[in-house]
């Protein structure tokens, strides 16, 4: 159901009381043509993290009709995190980190703004970026009070390739995973390698203000101040954050729970892109052998990961959900979806 990809295994964490946390936002690179395909148009694009956010409280959306989907109908990987969600009913919170458009449910602002495009300027200014992540620190430190951990998850369109952006400053290879089965690796790696020119500091959040993205802010922020454990429910985005959690504690544990959809993906190397001490998992959420067949594009190289489903897959299992869990997803998928 699940296997450990590098490091250790950290699912003893996930059995005591776990608190899931959604940092959403966007950023203008994701309007650059062919790089995202997180939205059914690119009109669409910016509605993609509220409306993820709002399918976790309520089962739907609200605004915007419909679930989040490719341009030809694969679902948001919301569903499955939704699917967890409901089942495991762990605290979940919300943080608007940069967004848009503001979801129609209770959430938390650490006063982010939205990210510029990283191909044409500097994605915010540090001035903003230190007071978000202020604030995100605080709020990791608050939530994790009552908590035996926390899992940190992401929404934003285009955020692999701010996570690539990073991760070249850095010195890594931007080896970072696609919503599409076609990774659209020369659009990325043009935007990756103009961005990345622009950076001449090793300062962690110097770097997000120049190539970076809002939501990078806040799951940073959140980790950096938990008192507790954390897990990083997502896939190459997260694996950018985690080199940039090192450069503020080198000693803080890293565990980054995927899907093995990011696991098996060609294009990307999430063993190879985060620190040499992390922890990753990857979880099979058993999508090939659903009968519906938007499931099942899962298998094919569509979406892959996002909204935490990783790591809420991982957190439904360790709960006692392995056999029910496909079939809990499809009940979901028929009165979400249709």
């Amino acid at each position: 159901m699940y296997e450990v990809l590098k490091g250790k295994d950290f699912t003893d964490l996930l059995k005591g009381n776990v608190s899931f946390v959604l940092c959403i936002g966007n950023t203008k690179t994701a309007e650059i043509p062919g790089i995202t395909v997180a939205g059914a148009n690119p009109d669409l694009i910016k509605f993609t993290p509220p409306a993820d956010a709002e399918l976790l409280y309520y089962g739907k959306c609200k605004s915007i009709p419909f679930p989040p989907a490719t341009p030809d109908g694969k679902p948001t990987p919301a569903l499955i995190t939704y699917t967890a969600l409901r089942l495991v009913k762990p605290q979940l919170f919300v943080v608007d980190s940069g967004l848009m458009i503001k979801p129609k449910i209770p959430y938390v602002s650490i006063n982010a703004p939205v990210g510029e495009n990283i191909y044409e300027r500097d994605a915010m200014s540090i001035e903003s970026v230190e007071e978000a992540f202020d604030y995100a620190k605080i709020f990791g430190r608050e939530v994790s009070k009552n908590s035996d951990c926390l899992m940190i998850a992401e929404s934003i369109p285009a955020g692999t390739t701010t996570a690539g952006a990073v991760l070249k400053v850095l010195g890594k290879e931007p080896r970072v995973s696609s919503s599409m089965p076609e990774n659209p690796v020369e659009i990325k790696m043009k935007v990756i390698e103009k961005a990345a020119s622009r950076v001449n500091s090793e300062d962690p959040l110097e770097i997000i203000a120049k190539v970076g993205d809002p939501v990078m802010i806040g799951v940073l922020g959140v980790a950096l101040g938990s008192e507790k454990p954390v897990v990083l429910a997502g896939g190459t985005q997260m694996a950018a954050i985690a080199n940039l959690i090192k450069l503020f504690e080198e000693k803080f544990e890293v565990n980054i729970a995927t899907t093995k959809y990011i696991a098996k993906d060609r294009t990307a190397d999430i063993v190879g892109i985060t620190p040499e001490d992390a922890n990753v998992v990857a979880v099979d959420p058993l999508l090939k052998n659903s009968s519906k067949e938007g499931l099942r594009a899962y298998e094919e190289g569509f979406v892959k990961e996002g909204v935490g489903m990783g790591g809420a897959t991982l957190l439904a299992y360790v709960k006692g959900y392995e056999d029910a869990f496909l079939r809990e997803i499809e009940k979901d998928y028929e009165k979400i979806v249709g």
